[in-house]
């Protein structure tokens, strides 16, 4: 089937039909979106999707919105919004469309769904709502403050606003997907730099990468610190010991706290020592030989 028009209400919008836009339009780009609230144009027809409107879910229909009496749910009874009832249709497109390696879509789909598809969902059907000093900086709350303000009677001021949440919207969603497909390309670096370390307390990677996740799946507890070559220096720093909290699995020497250059050379004895943070979580060296001393003296440190 050609797609040609993609249609959703009109008004006020939130986060869910807009990125629904997204993927639709990734996928569809010759389609034009079509805001509006006439029933002829939301009755299913040939070359369209439906989406967030029209009452009704039907896949082989093309219409996919979550506001009738019983409304779709996820297989755990969690609802659906229309973003999460087009991620499950077309989800995998998208990915396939951004370039995804077809052996890591099963796997990028179901963390995105997990990470972004199923919050927005939760928070548009009002099972979840953000809290807490930076609510506002939610990613719902900030494409809804792109709505138009209440005294802008312009006739195009809703569609004007929409179409700019959706291109803001847009960069998220692939920043989102290419942080997924890359954290998948470092798993394999990882793990072959896990197996070259064998016993070793220090993890050496070829560049800066996601490691922790990594590190987790291969069961490598005994692992402390990681070093790794930067622009023009070397970097060490701590593993943190779960995904939601900031308390490492050994912190670096207290006494190297704050300093930088001189300071650290003489408080370390390592010549190269350049910067460590105040809060212990990193430090930098001049080359690899200085990072691997300062990893040395950090691991023999620690009380772990």
């Amino acid at each position: 089937m050609t797609v040609t028009h993609l249609v959703t209400h009109s008004g006020g919008f939130h986060a869910d039909e807009v990125l629904s836009s997204v993927i639709l339009t990734r996928l569809h780009p010759q389609a034009r979106i079509m805001r509006t609230r006439d029933a002829d144009w939301i009755t299913p027809a040939e070359g369209r999707i439906i989406y967030d409107v029209g009452r009704d879910f039907d896949a082989a229909r093309m219409i996919f919105d979550h506001h009738q009496k019983s409304p779709p749910l996820r297989d755990d009874g969690q609802p659906y919004s229309s973003f999460g009832l087009i991620w499950r249709q077309f989800g995998r497109d998208y990915l396939a469309a951004l370039q995804v390696p077809a052996a890591d879509i099963e796997a990028i789909h179901a963390a995105i769904d997990a990470d972004l598809v199923l919050p927005i969902d939760l928070v548009d059907n009002g099972a979840l709502s953000p809290t807490g000093p930076l609510a506002d900086l939610s990613l719902p709350m900030l494409l809804e403050s792109l709505k138009p303000v209440f005294d802008d009677r312009s006739p195009d001021a809703d569609d004007r606003a929409f179409d700019g949440a959706v291109a803001i919207a847009r960069a998220f969603v692939e920043a989102a997907v290419a942080r997924k497909a890359a954290k998948h390309r470092a798993e394999a670096v990882v793990m072959a730099a896990i197996a070259a370390a064998g016993d070793g307390r220090v993890l050496e990677l070829p560049m800066g990468m996601p490691f922790r996740s990594a590190i987790t799946a291969a069961g490598a507890d005994h692992l402390l610190f990681v070093i790794h070559p930067r622009d023009t220096d070397w970097a060490l720093t701590g593993i943190r010991r779960d995904a939601d909290g900031f308390a490492l699995r050994a912190d670096l020497p207290a006494a190297w706290a704050g300093l930088t250059d001189g300071a650290f050379e003489a408080a370390s004895g390592v010549p190269g020592a350049r910067f460590c943070h105040n809060a212990r979580f990193i430090a930098v060296a001049a080359d690899r030989d200085a990072a691997l001393r300062l990893a040395d003296l950090a691991v023999a440190a620690s009380d772990v």
